[in-house]
């Protein structure tokens, strides 16, 4: 992983291809991963058809509410029990942030405190190569969980060109949302990204990885431990 000095702009061209993860590391860095880029200007060229399938994708979870997979699961028979104390308060995770971020594309609007889970949300950025590693991995799985769990990628603090370019040489079909001002990160009280959320059913935060899922079965397996939720 590695972190981009601050104020620093990104190198020109295109976006290469997902290569072999970056080994550098900053001494002295408190959280792994990619740091602000500083004015996040974004590299490569974007075209419409870049970001045509995310945004159908962006704007089937606007309709349908900022429902998640689990959100039409019928709930469970018989009596339970609610616990309350301290004790109960500890351990229940943290909800999303109740914020709004624009659809990759501009087709609405999502509320993530009306997310609903299972859910994986993943932070990234064009400017972020443990990032760019990842992505693929996010795509696979939003592939074989289709219908048990959601994912849905937030482009953070980045420049449309460099976006849009990541989006179409990846060939990312999930729903993307765009927050230029990492707000979301900034909430979740994150310094580097990538970050990925796992969102139990209940749109709660069940746990936070920030730093990078390297590959598939690394995934699948943080999902059925912390969403009990096999997908694959």
């Amino acid at each position: 992983m590695m972190r981009r000095p601050r104020g620093r702009p990104a190198a020109p061209g295109r976006p290469a291809a997902p290569g072999r993860l970056a080994g550098a590391l900053v001494a002295g860095a408190l959280v792994a991963g990619c740091g602000s880029p500083g004015a996040g200007p974004g590299t490569g060229a974007g075209t419409p058809a870049a970001v045509a399938v995310p945004a159908a994708a962006c704007q089937a979870l606007v309709a349908s509410g900022s429902a998640g997979a689990g959100a039409a699961a019928a709930a469970p028979s018989g009596p339970t029990v609610a616990q309350s104390g301290p004790a109960a308060a500890r351990s229940r995770p943290a909800p999303l942030p109740d914020i709004r971020l624009p659809c990759l594309g501009g087709v609405g609007t999502v509320h993530l405190g009306q997310l609903r889970g299972p859910a994986v949300v993943n932070l990234w950025a064009s400017w972020c190569r443990p990032c760019r590693d990842e992505l693929p991995v996010l795509q696979q799985y939003a592939q074989q969980a289709a219908g048990k769990v959601s994912v849905v990628g937030v482009n953070t603090e980045d420049g449309s060109a460099g976006r849009d370019a990541i989006v179409a040489d990846l060939g990312l079909a999930f729903p993307i949302l765009v927050d230029e001002r990492a707000v979301l990160r900034t909430r979740l009280g994150r310094v580097a990204l990538p970050v990925t959320v796992f969102v139990d059913a209940d749109g709660r935060m069940a746990y936070v990885h920030n730093d990078v899922v390297p590959d598939l079965t690394d995934l699948h397996r943080l999902a059925r431990q912390h969403l009990g939720v096999a997908a694959g």
